[in-house]
């Protein structure tokens, strides 16, 4: 772990401090949670910071160390638009959080439907920026590098994009539950209905193919056939869950849970 920890640093030292930071700031809001009772929509409100700045940390790594493959790559370019635009995202929704507010779906005032729209657009800006980098593990050869780890990573990067786009189904909607209004159960920190259907979770399998792929073809796989039968697996199991959600169908449904739920807005 050790040696891990100082290539990326070594890899790309910008994204590694950035990483860092995020790792950093989703410690303090998961201690928030013990400290603060603010809730929204029936959870506590700093989970969902949380929930943003470790994510935000394992791209930003992922990214680091699979951009130094890359010839001829503005990196720095790539790094500050990263910082910026995922930074921003992280301070509104902590921000709102302490103020027990919504970010994401917050429409109520020109203001807030504005910052609502902004973060639409950075995390657009980093899922195209993402995707162009995708384009380029397709564009060059790597022939320093096992054939099965680039395909994982190619594969990885488009099931990134496709299932980070997803996120529009919720905006769109203003909701990330099908059958009631942004539904949370307790389930430990991720929260999923356990009720209705929940866009969250393909969302969340889709992205995080980002890490499980390549590491999977790299250390267990380590053939490039079952590489992308693995990788179209994978994405089939967030497409299904996702299809799943449409259909008002939760992930686990909790044995007391009824055929029907209806929140109203607090």
């Amino acid at each position: 772990m050790i040696e891990f920890i100082q290539q990326v640093k070594y890899r790309n030292e910008t994204l590694f401090y950035y990483g860092l930071l995020c790792l950093v700031l989703s410690v303090v809001f998961i201690l928030l949670t013990k400290f603060s009772n603010t809730q929204v929509y029936g959870v506590n409100a700093w989970y969902k910071p949380f929930k943003f700045a470790f994510s935000t940390f394992l791209f930003a790594w992922a990214m680091a160390w699979y951009c130094y493959y890359l010839p001829n790559f503005n990196i720095n370019l790539f790094n500050w638009s990263v910082i910026i635009l995922l930074g921003f995202e992280i301070f509104y929704i902590a921000f709102q959080a302490g103020k027990g507010q919504l970010s994401h779906y917050n429409i109520s005032t020109p203001v807030y439907a504005a910052l609502y729209s902004m973060m639409a657009l950075a995390a657009s800006l980093v899922n195209l920026y993402t995707f162009y980098v995708g384009l380029l593990f397709f564009k060059n050869s790597f022939p320093t590098l096992p054939n099965y780890y680039v395909w994982a990573i190619r594969l990885s990067i488009i099931i990134f994009v496709v299932f980070s786009f997803e996120g529009f189904a919720m905006g769109s909607r203003l909701n990330h539950s099908v059958g009631a209004l942004n539904d949370n159960s307790n389930w430990f920190i991720i929260g999923w209905s356990k009720t209705v259907g929940d866009l969250r979770v393909s969302h969340f399998i889709g992205m995080h193919a980002l890490q499980v792929l390549p590491i999977l073809s790299y250390y267990v796989l380590k053939n490039t056939k079952l590489t992308v039968c693995i990788s179209v697996v994978y994405g089939l199991l967030a497409l299904l869950t996702l299809i799943q959600a449409l259909k008002g169908k939760p992930l686990i449904r909790s044995k007391n849970a009824p055929n029907e739920i209806i929140h109203k807005m607090d």
